[in-house]
C-alpha cells in the first residue's frame, strides 16, 4: 500500500511538473531560407543535467523511438529551468518533427540500453512538455540531388528524393536560363519498404523511417566536355534549385577525380550510432577544389561506407543533404562496403569469411545503397528474401586518360565469379593507347599496415585472387578504403617493392594507398612489427611510404604522360603527399603517343626520349649541341623537383 502511494504521489509531481512546463519549436514552417530551428523551454523545476529534448519524426513515433536528443545543459541557463538550444536546418523526412522535453534521474541510468560507443541511452520515460509540429512549406519539393555517370559517354545521370510518387521529370540545356536548347525528359521512380530489410535496427521501428521516392533521371545527347544546366521537379509539386554539370568527354586529355572512402555524415545531435563531424571539412575542402577547376570536368569517387546509417534510416537523407553542395554538380560515385551490405544471412559467406562479415550493415542488406545510387553497368546479386537486388556493385568506364575498375569487397570476388569474369574480361580490353593508366578501387584493403586482424583471412583471398589480374594488366593505383587513415605503399606484387621512389615511369605493379581517412573516426593501431613486440613504437614497415592518421581526401591530376595523385589533410586544405607515375607516353604534335625507353634516373624517371634524328647532315653540330643542352637542362631539373618531395617517414608513435 505505501508503494502504491508513492508512486501517485510522484505520478502527481510529474503531472504538475508537465502543466507548469513549457516547450516550443521555431519556425513552424521550414522554408527554403531557414537554417535552424530554435527550441525553447521555461518552468521546468528542479532541472538536472540529464534532462533532454528528444527529437521525433513522424510525430506519431512513440517516446522510445527518437531520432536523437539533446541535454538542456547545452544552454548556458539551464540551471534556472528554461533556456534554448538551436539545431541546423533538418532534412525533410517527408514528415513533420516534434520535440519532446524529459526528465531523466541518475537512478535510471542504465547499460542495458546503449548507443554504438557503450554510452547509455534515455529511455523515453518521464515526459514533461511537448512541442507543437515543425513542418516543411513545400514538404514534395525535390531534395538530395546528386550526379553519376550513365552508360553513355553522352548522358548524364541525376537522382532526386520527393515525398511522393508523382511525375517528375528533369529540364536541361545549355544555356543559364530556360528556354531555347533546353530539354525535358521523364523521370523513373522507385522506393522500398520496411519488410525489405534484413535485420534490425533497419527494420525495427526504432531505425526504419519512410524513405520517400527516389527519382532517376537521364540527360542525354550531351556535348563532350560542356557546361549544362538543369533542374528537377514539377510545375504542380515544385522545382528544385537550378544546378550544372561539365559533361564527360573521353577524348579530353586531361582526368580530374576527388577520391576518398569512409566520409560518413554529421548529425548536429546525439543518436544510436557514432557520426563523423570531420566529413563536413572533407565536403568543404573538395568543394574549394571543385569551384577553382572553373570549366574543368571532375567527378568525386567514395569507396565504402558511405553514410555509415547502419540501418537508421535518417542518417542517409542527413548525408545526401550534407554532399548536394558539390554531388549535385559533380558526378558522385560509390563503391559498397561493409557498413552498407553486411548481414548474418548475405548469400555469399564463405568458411573464411564466417567472421568478417557480420552485422556491421544495421540490418540494410544493402538496399538503400542500391536505390538511392544508380552507378554505370547492371551488376547485382538477390538479397535472397525477397527484397530488391543489391546493386552497384562492380563497373567501369573510361573518363579521359584514365580507365577506373570499382569492384565489390562484400559480395563474391574469388576466381570463377560473375565479379571476378568482368574484372578480368574489363581489364583485358582496355585501350592503353587511350587511357594509359588504370585506376582499380574497392573497400576493404588488399594492402594495409595497420591493425586489422579480423580482415587477415579476406586480404589473403585478395591477393590470391585478384593481385594477379592487378599485375598481369598493368593496374597503375590500387585505392582502398575500410581502414580510417591514409596510406601509401610502394608499387608492389607480393609484398614486394619494385621501386622506392615516388616519382617513376610505371614499373610492372600497381602501387597499393588506403583512402579511407573521409571523416570516420575509428581506428585500430598500427600493426606492431615482431622485432619490436615490447616497445610503444610502430616501426613502419618500408613498403610503406607514407602514413598517417590526419582526416582528408585524394586529388588525382593525369594527362597522357603522367598521373599524379596527392593526399590533402582537413586540418588546413594543404598537400601532405603526392606520388606521380610516368606512363612511358609523350604526346607529339600530332597527339600520337611515342614511348619513353627504360632509361631511369635516380628517382625511377624516365627521360630518354625516342625522338628520330631529323637530316643531322643539314643540322650539323649546332642542333646537336642545343639538343644536348635542353637535355642535361631536363635531367637538372627533374632532379631538384625529386629533391622535393615529403621526405618518408620511417614510424610513428
Amino acid at each position: 500500500m505505501l508503494l502504491f502511494l508513492l508512486f501517485l504521489l510522484a505520478a502527481g509531481e510529474a503531472a504538475a511538473a508537465a502543466a507548469a512546463t513549457t516547450l516550443t519549436a521555431t519556425p513552424a514552417k521550414l522554408t527554403q531560407s531557414d537554417r535552424e530551428i530554435t527550441i525553447r523551454w521555461s518552468g521546468l523545476p528542479d532541472p538536472d543535467g540529464l534532462d533532454y529534448v528528444g527529437i521525433y519524426s513522424p510525430p506519431t513515433s512513440s517516446d522510445r523511438d527518437f531520432l536523437g536528443y539533446l541535454f538542456l545543459n547545452g544552454s548556458a541557463t539551464w540551471r534556472t529551468g528554461a533556456g534554448e538550444l538551436t539545431l541546423p536546418r533538418l532534412p525533410n523526412l517527408r514528415a513533420p518533427y516534434q520535440f519532446r522535453l524529459f526528465r531523466w534521474p541518475a537512478r535510471e541510468y542504465s547499460y542495458h540500453h546503449i548507443d554504438h560507443d557503450g554510452n547509455p541511452l534515455p529511455h523515453g520515460r518521464h515526459r514533461v512538455a511537448a512541442s507543437g509540429e515543425v513542418a516543411f512549406d513545400s514538404p514534395s519539393r525535390p531534395d538530395q540531388v546528386h550526379l553519376s555517370f550513365a552508360d553513355g559517354v553522352d548522358e548524364m545521370r541525376v537522382m532526386f528524393v520527393c515525398g511522393d510518387g508523382g511525375r517528375r521529370v528533369v529540364r536541361y540545356g545549355p544555356a543559364k536560363e530556360e528556354g531555347e536548347g533546353w530539354k525535358e525528359v521523364a523521370a523513373e521512380v522507385r522506393t522500398y519498404e520496411q519488410k525489405h530489410m534484413c535485420d534490425s535496427p533497419a527494420n525495427s521501428s526504432v531505425g526504419w523511417r519512410d524513405p520517400g521516392f527516389v527519382f532517376d533521371g537521364l540527360m542525354k545527347g550531351l556535348e563532350p566536355g560542356r557546361r549544362y544546366f538543369y533542374k528537377v521537379g514539377s510545375n504542380s509539386s515544385g522545382w528544385s534549385d537550378t544546378y550544372s554539370f561539365i559533361s564527360r568527354d573521353n577524348e579530353a586529355n586531361e582526368t580530374i577525380a576527388f577520391l576518398f572512402g569512409d566520409m560518413g555524415t554529421y548529425i548536429p545531435y546525439n543518436t544510436y550510432v557514432r557520426t563523423q563531424d570531420e566529413s563536413l571539412s572533407t565536403v568543404k575542402w573538395i568543394l574549394r577544389d571543385i569551384q577553382a577547376l572553373g570549366d574543368k570536368p571532375a567527378f568525386i569517387s567514395h569507396i565504402g561506407d558511405i553514410s555509415y546509417a547502419r540501418g537508421y534510416a535518417w542518417v542517409w537523407d542527413h548525408f545526401f543533404n550534407q554532399i548536394e553542395p558539390i554531388a549535385a554538380n559533380t558526378p558522385y560515385h560509390v563503391c559498397i562496403g561493409n557498413h552498407e551490405y553486411d548481414w548474418p544471412l548475405q548469400p555469399w559467406k564463405p568458411w573464411w569469411a564466417t567472421g568478417i562479415y557480420g552485422t556491421d550493415g544495421g540490418g540494410e542488406c544493402g538496399i538503400p545503397y542500391s536505390v538511392k545510387f544508380r552507378m554505370p553497368g547492371n551488376s547485382f546479386v538477390p538479397t535472397g528474401n525477397g527484397a530488391p537486388d543489391t546493386r552497384n556493385l562492380y563497373y567501369s568506364f573510361d573518363s579521359g586518360v584514365v580507365h577506373f575498375v570499382y569492384m565489390s569487397t562484400e559480395t563474391n570476388f574469388v576466381q570463377g565469379s560473375d565479379q571476378y569474369n568482368f574484372i578480368k574480361a574489363d581489364l583485358e580490353k582496355v585501350n592503353r593507347s587511350r587511357t594509359p593508366f588504370i585506376v582499380f578501387q574497392g573497400h576493404r584493403p588488399m594492402y594495409t599496415s595497420s591493425n586489422e586482424a579480423r580482415d587477415f583471412a579476406h586480404r589473403q583471398q585478395m591477393l590470391q585472387n585478384l593481385e594477379p589480374l592487378l599485375v598481369t594488366y598493368k593496374v597503375t593505383l590500387a585505392l582502398w578504403g575500410h581502414v580510417h587513415r591514409y596510406e601509401r605503399f610502394c608499387p608492389m606484387k607480393n609484398f614486394q617493392c619494385v621501386n622506392m621512389s615516388s616519382s617513376f615511369v610505371y614499373p610492372g605493379a600497381p602501387v597499393h594507398l588506403v583512402i579511407g581517412m573521409g571523416g570516420q573516426d575509428y581506428q585500430p593501431f598500427w600493426q606492431p612489427r615482431k622485432d619490436h613486440p615490447d616497445v610503444p613504437v610502430y616501426p613502419q614497415p618500408e613498403r610503406s611510404m607514407y602514413r598517417g592518421g590526419e582526416f582528408g581526401y585524394t586529388k588525382l591530376v593525369a594527362t597522357k604522360e603522367k598521373l599524379t595523385l596527392t593526399y590533402i589533410g582537413n586540418h588546413d586544405g594543404q598537400v601532405h603527399d603526392m606520388v606521380e607515375i610516368f606512363s612511358g607516353q609523350v604526346s607529339n604534335n600530332n597527339g600520337v603517343p611515342e614511348v619513353i625507353d627504360d632509361t631511369k634516373l635516380s628517382t625511377g624517371v624516365s627521360t630518354k626520349l625516342k625522338i628520330p634524328l631529323f637530316s643531322l647532315e643539314i643540322v650539323g653540330s649546332v642542333m646537336f649541341a642545343l639538343v644536348l643542352g635542353f637535355s642535361l637542362g631536363f635531367l637538372i631539373r627533374r632532379k631538384k623537383e625529386a629533391a622535393q618531395w615529403t621526405p618518408v617517414k620511417n614510424e610513428e608513435t
